[in-house]
This record gives structure tokens, sequence and C-alpha cells, in this order.
């Protein structure tokens, strides 16, 4: 799995398409159900293995692997004796899916499948945080500066469980008193699940970042000295920090898992109601058999709003889909809120801004979910800085000269609380901030929407995780030009994107219209499906009786995503252009398999998805 920053995507390019009435097509849904869900489930003991384990069998004799055994019921410990007969070894227990961490011989793989009490076994598949490093207007475009002005919100009381590379609780994550000088961390617990060790500071840059732009109070850009200080959107929530991906950026499913489990069961103490995920790795199978997303389902069954990354693969074109398809997991799961990233072209305005070409696009593999759901600020993103971690690098600084007056004059007390107050000494204006660094991708974008989520939790507290989420898609702007281009800053190359469902989702986040909005969805905001018509050549949104996205006056799907990118002619989703250039060949991919990246039997290739991007203009 990989934290969805960026620094230098992959090839794309994009294509126009149409989406065309919401219908009831319950039985054609059922059909493409099927064949995708018939890759996982045409056997039910063979297909008890996911594709990737699937492969290892009847080799590596005396290897083992590491596996997530999840049960048709939570195990007790005489589940772990069978699997311990096998020749495994229980590592970690993931009660919250009902399933475990082991470590299991190759050669008992399909004996584990055989047993009735098993529902599914998948790899501990890894997962990485990578990002990429104009000053910052992330605030000013959303609205969010509103919230403190007309209604007093700044997360305060709120926690916000941030599951990344570990949070260092630097200056701009206190709170402080100017009257008696007292301060505090709002870093209020800390856990990692990094295997062998306790530290949870972070040492890879990412999470500090991520935890910044939710909640940074902006300590060390505020004042006189100052030409725009850095505030995070809910600037006085309180942070839990449950580090899963090490120095390097890399983890796996069963720390994230854990770490989920470890959020659910600290809810009440903490007040979590919101889990930052700015991370994701490829799909594998359906999100009913993935046990990432089944861990986000069971938060959010605890109530909790999950926010997930769409993912920096919107440039990928190695299936001939021009980045389609491309939603990592767990933001494949239809109900969390998936982000994918726009760029606030340095200004503080919204009417010119535009996606970000790396930004990740629907529907998703398997399951053809509408995703992204909404779309934030995230290129170029200025945020809090972890002293020594590795993401440190010349395309990630922030300079002083970029946010000081023309005397160009900063603290000389670093991230130490104790020298807010120090007197302050003249700097040279090329000299590199101590307190900020500069990243871009979904990772950054994630935050803002988690942000917002906190302050419409403070504002009313009795939001349901499908209210917060339905509340967000219906006030998001929908004003969007048909296209845009962008150019890579790194290689040069230019990259066309279409402003269509798949691509920016119900519209760009807007701050100031959730919190006006009194509306409450009384019905879940699972995001819907998408359904190819062969024989019309139409794509139908489908979903159930029982969501909000139906044809009520209040919850129609062109108020929650607009008319242009469901019916408008300027968005064309028809046989000229199908995915790519000028053939049906990357529409089939999207269609088919339901795999449209990376090698799924390769694990070396699917997770090299870590690249970097040094964002663009």
């Amino acid at each position: 799995m990989q934290g969805t920053s960026q620094n230098n995507p992959t090839t794309n390019g994009d294509s126009p398409l149409k989406t065309t009435t919401w219908g009831a097509r319950l039985a054609l849904l059922a059909l493409v159900t099927l064949l995708a869900a018939g890759l996982s489930f045409a056997d039910g003991k063979k297909h008890k293995l996911s594709k990737d384990l699937a492969t290892l069998k009847g080799g590596h004799h005396g290897a083992t692997v590491d596996v997530i055994i999840q049960f048709n019921e939570t195990p007790t410990d005489a589940h772990h004796q069978k699997v311990h007969n096998k020749g495994g070894v229980l590592k970690t227990k993931l009660n919250v899916i009902k399933g475990a961490h082991y470590s299991v011989p190759v050669e008992s793989l399909q004996k584990l499948a055989d047993d009735p009490d098993v529902a599914y076994i998948s790899p501990n598949r890894p997962l990485t945080g990578t990002s990429t490093s104009t000053l910052d207007y992330t605030r000013e475009t959303v609205n969010a500066q509103v919230a403190l002005q007309q209604w007093g919100l700044d997360g305060t009381g709120i926690g916000v469980a941030v599951i990344d590379s570990g949070v260092t609780a630097v200056g701009d994550l206190y709170w402080w008193i100017p009257s008696n000088q007292t301060y505090g961390s709002r870093v209020v617990y800390s856990q990692s699940f990094v295997p062998g060790t306790t530290d949870t500071s972070d040492l890879y840059g990412h999470g500090t970042h991520v935890a910044g732009i939710i909640a940074g109070a902006g300590w060390f850009s505020t004042g006189s000295n100052f030409t725009h200080t850095f505030t995070g959107i809910a600037p006085n929530a309180n942070i839990i920090n449950l580090r899963v991906l090490d120095q390097n950026g890399v983890g796996t499913d069963s720390s994230v898992i854990a770490a989920i489990q470890t959020a659910i069961s600290l809810k009440s103490t903490y007040n979590i109601r919101v889990i930052n995920l700015s991370l994701g790795r490829q799909v594998y199978e359906s999100y009913t058999l993935d046990p990432l997303c089944q861990a986000v389902e069971a938060a959010w069954n605890a109530g909790i709003v999950v926010l997930a990354a769409a993912g920096n693969q919107g440039r990928n074109d190695s299936a001939g889909t021009e980045g389609y398809g491309t939603i990592a997991a767990p933001g494949n799961d239809p109900y969390v809120i998936t982000v994918g990233v726009m760029k606030t072209a340095n200004t503080p305005t919204r009417i010119d801004d535009t996606i970000a070409s790396y930004s990740s696009k629907g529907p998703t593999a398997y399951d053809y979910v509408v995703k992204p759901d909404i779309v934030a600020p995230g290129n170029q993103v200025v945020s809090t800085l972890a002293p020594n971690a590795s993401l440190l690098a010349s395309p990630t600084d922030v300079y002083l000269s970029e946010y000081t007056s023309s005397t160009t004059t900063t603290s000389s007390g670093g991230n130490n609380k104790n020298n807010k107050k120090n007197t302050l000494s003249t700097v040279a204006t090329n000299t590199i901030s101590t307190s900020y660094m500069r990243l871009s991708g979904t990772s950054m974008a994630t935050p803002v929407v988690s942000g917002a989520a906190v302050l419409l939790l403070q504002q009313n507290p009795n939001l349901t995780p499908d209210q917060v989420k339905a509340r967000l898609m219906k006030t998001a702007s929908k004003t969007f030009p048909a296209s845009s281009s962008a150019t890579d800053l790194a290689t040069g190359t230019t990259y066309t994107d279409y402003y269509d469902i798949f691509t920016i989702g119900a519209g760009y986040l807007d701050i100031a219209a959730a919190l006006s909005s009194n509306d409450v969805a009384d019905a879940p905001a699972v995001s819907p499906t998408a359904v190819y018509d062969p024989s019309t050549q139409s794509v139908y949104l489908v979903t159930g009786t029982s969501v909000v996205w139906g044809t009520d006056a209040l919850w129609d799907t062109s108020v929650v995503w607009g008319t242009n990118v469901l019916n408008g002619t300027s968005v064309v989703w028809g046989s000229s252009v199908c995915w790519g250039a000028s053939t049906n060949d990357g529409f089939s991919v999207v269609w088919g398999t339901g795999v449209v990246w990376g090698n799924s039997s390769d694990q070396s290739s699917s997770t090299a998805q870590s690249i970097t991007v040094t964002g663009e203009n």
C-alpha cells in the first residue's frame, strides 16, 4: 500500500466520457456483478485464495508467506490452533475483520482454503507512503476560514486518527494560551504498528505533513513578520497518531487493519470521529473480500467518518485506459469518502483551479463503484515538517522568503514552543524553513476533507458518517471547465483531463456551503455503481432503494453530481473516444477483468505504485 502523495507520475492522458440517465438496470447489474465476482467465487474452494496467492501453490516448498485469513466468524483459539496445526504462526489478531495475520507454509495454503470456517485468504500486502514535493492557498480555496469567522468552529474536542508514517508533535500541533503562557500537544495518543519498533515519531515526514493540513495551528508562520500563515482546516482538533509506515514510508495491510481496530476501540476515549487514510495500494479483488476494505467498513459501522485517498495513478495508461479505473484500495470501498486532488493555481479563488493530472480516476476495479466522491486542493501544499524526515529533499523545500515580510525575519526557536516568543533574528532570503515543507498528491487532498468533516461534526455532533458524506458531496462546487491540460515539471509532458463523474466525483469541496447546509440524509450514502449497457453503449448509475442517491428532490443525482458530469454533451462517453485513443481497447479493459493497472500476480510490480512526483503547473 502507498501513501498517495506524489513526486513523478507515470504516463497518462485522458479521454472524455458520458454517463447517461440514472437507470434501474438491476438485471444487467446482477450480470456484471456476477462476472466480476466470478473471478473470486467461481470455485468456492479454489477462490478462497486471492489470485496473487493462488500463483504460489505447488511451488516454493518449505517457504512461508505472510497472509491475512478472514473467517466466517470472529476467530477463537480453536481457529488459531487449526492454522497452527498446518504450520502457521499467529502474528496479529484482527478481530475487526473476523480475521488474523499469520505466517503460513506455502504448501498449506490450499488446505487452509479448504477449511469451511475460512472465508478468504490474501497476502499481507505491502503499502507505502509517497509524496512530492507558490504559496499555499488551500484554506482559502475551500472557504475554510469562514468556519471560524462565522461559526467559531476550529475542531475543538474532535479527535482525528491519522493512520500514516507517524506524527511528530511539532509546535504547530500544540495548543497555546498566550494569556498565561500555557501550552500542550494536541497529539493526544500515539502507538506504533510498525513491526520491531515502539517509536511513534515520523521518520518519513508524510504523517506530520498530513496532520498539519488537518490541524496545524500556524504558530510558526503567525505574526507581523509573516505574510502567509499555514493553518490547518480544523486548527484545534486533536490528533491520534497511529503509525503504520516505517522510515521509508513502507507498511502492510495488517498494520493498517490493526490501527483501524485500535481507532475503533479508542473512539469514546478520544472522541475519534474521523480516520484519515492518506495511503493506498492496487485493488486485487472486490471490496467485499479485501480485508483492508472490510476494516474501513467496520470503522464506518462504528460511526467514524473514513477518508481515503483516491491514488496518484491518473496518468497511468499502461492498460490503455488513460488513467481510468485506477482508484486505490481502500478508496475503492463505497462506504468511505474517496478524495481526488485539485490545483489551486497559487490563488485564493477557485475559478482558475484545475484537476491534477495524476489524480486517480474511477470506476473502481472489479466493482465499478463511482469514485472519487469529491476533490480538494492537494498540489504543492505547504504544511508541517517533521525534523530529519527522509522525505526532506530540495523539491519539498519551503523558503522563509516565501512567507516572511521584506525584513525576512523569523523566530530562532525552531519547533520548540518555549521559543515561540523569542526575539526574531534576520535571516538570508534563501534560508530553508525548519517548520514547513511542500508536498503534492491525493495524500494532501484527503486531510483537507478530513478537516472539513471535523468542522461539520463540531457544528453538529449528531451527524452520522453517511450524513457527513452526503452533505459534503451535495454542497461541493459543480462548476468546472470541460477539460484542462497540465505539464509535468520534471518531464515536460502535457496531459489533458476531462471533468466527468469519474474524475471529479460530486465536485470541489466547499466548506462554507457545507456548514451553511441543514440537509440531513436519512439513508446510507453508499457510493453508487456504474453499469455498462453494451446494447446502447451507455453507462448507468445503479444503487439500491435504501441509499440517498435516488430521485427524490433532496438527493437526486443531478443535485449531488451536477448535470454537466452526468448528462452534459460537452463530456462525451461515446464510441468514438473510449478510455483511450480511437479504439475500444481501454474501455474493454475497464469493463473486463477488473485489473487495469499493475500485475496482480507480481507483488513487485504492483507495489511500484510508489512513484514520486514533483507536482505540476
